[in-house]
Formats: structure tokens, C-alpha cells, sequence
């Protein structure tokens, strides 16, 4: 069964809670893809996996560079899987697939402030919500920055 966490940022940016994650996913030896809405900001992406902070990085590839397939997490801007990954990031607009084969958990992480991005969340959440072998779940962040489980 393909768990469905729908992540609504309220307290953090995308580029401040999104390597936190994807160090977590790392950290349980998980293979990462993260699909980008606007291929415009994979480009941006792929530098802030590289500089987030003075004493780590995240170990990443984008789709087209070479060698991206051996790389714990792939930065695409469409629905390939060069990585092999049974966990998918959703960031900048992507949508919830149609067919979750392979896929173990997918993280669809929106802009509470964005009008546009809660709407399509919301659309997301009703698509999932309808599909077999789906289970989906609500989080957002507490006081304290924690991330909480709602629904």
C-alpha cells in the first residue's frame, strides 16, 4: 500500500524543510526522486542541495547528468524515475501521478500562502483519497517547527 503524505508548509519555506527530509529519507536508506512542477526552478534546486548549510550537503543528481541513476536522490521535472526510487518528493506545483507503481511513499510538500498551490492540494487530496491501495495523510508544522500529523 502507497502512503501519501501531503506536507502543508506554513512555518518554513520549501528550500528550508525540504532537506531535512530528504536527509531523513537518506537516513532510513531510502532512494529519493523529488519532481519538480516548474523546470525553471530545478536548476535552483539542485544548487540549494549543495549549499543548504555550511557543514552538509545532499548527495543528488538531476535527471539529465550523466550518472544519475547511482545518485540517492534524482531531481526531475517529469515523471521519470532515473533513480529507481520507491519514494517520490512532489515541490513547485507537481501533481499526485496517476499510477503509483514502484512507489512506496510520495511526499506532495505545498506553499500554505499560495492560493493556486492549496487548490491543487486540495484537488490532490480528493484524487488520492478516491484510489485503491492508497493511503493519505495530512501534516503540518507545530509551534516548535516539528512536523504533526492532522489527518
Amino acid at each position: 500500500m502507497t502512503e501519501v503524505l501531503f506536507y502543508h508548509l506554513q512555518r518554513q519555506t520549501l528550500e528550508e524543510a525540504l532537506p531535512t527530509l530528504l536527509l531523513r529519507s537518506l537516513e532510513r536508506g531510502w532512494k529519493v526522486t523529488v519532481e519538480v512542477g516548474d523546470s525553471e526552478r530545478l536548476a535552483a534546486l539542485d544548487d540549494h542541495l549543495w549549499t543548504f548549510a555550511d557543514d552538509s550537503f545532499l548527495p543528488h543528481g538531476a535527471a539529465r547528468e550523466p550518472g544519475v541513476e547511482l545518485q540517492p536522490v534524482a531531481l526531475v521535472d517529469g515523471p521519470e524515475n532515473p533513480n529507481g526510487a520507491s519514494v517520490r518528493f512532489l515541490v513547485y506545483g507537481a501533481r499526485v501521478p496517476d499510477d503509483f507503481a514502484g512507489l512506496e511513499r510520495v511526499v506532495l510538500m505545498f506553499d500554505g500562502a499560495d492560493d493556486v498551490a492549496l487548490a491543487r492540494a486540495r484537488e490532490d487530496w480528493v484524487k488520492v483519497k478516491r484510489m485503491d491501495g492508497l493511503v493519505a495523510t495530512y501534516w503540518c508544522q507545530n509551534d516548535e517547527g516539528r512536523w504533526e500529523k492532522k489527518a
